[in-house]
């Protein structure tokens, strides 16, 4: 277990551990016995799932992962801060925008682009 704040970080195995031992907060057997209409207006219910498209997975794009090299790289200062203060991954997120824009490049649609 690894604690961060409020945050709590199990690994798959101490999770199962968890499970066996009797230590699941989840109700199992109510899901269980819920009809369709019922766990429908659970999720329609759910503020997390407010903004969702009920066909979000249509537009889900495979993403194979690319194996990622260590380089050093200069980057303005004021950039740096920015993805910093967007939190945790921001090296991830960088990377994201990297991508997105060699994406339009292949395709011709870059900022820019003629």
């Amino acid at each position: 277990m690894e604690k961060n704040g409020n945050i709590v970080r199990y690994t798959a195995t101490e999770l199962n551990e968890m499970r066996e031992r009797g230590e699941s907060q989840t109700d199992w057997a109510r899901i269980r016995a819920m009809t369709e209409e019922e766990l429908e207006a659970n999720i329609a219910s759910d503020p997390d799932w407010k903004d969702v498209p009920r066909d979000w997975y249509k537009d889900a794009v495979l993403m194979n992962p690319i194996e990622k090299k260590l380089m050093s790289i200069r980057i303005d200062q004021d950039v740096i801060d920015w993805f910093k203060q967007q939190g945790p991954g921001y090296q991830t997120k960088m990377n994201a925008v990297l991508r997105a824009y060699v994406t339009a490049a292949q395709k011709g649609t870059e900022p820019g682009a003629a």
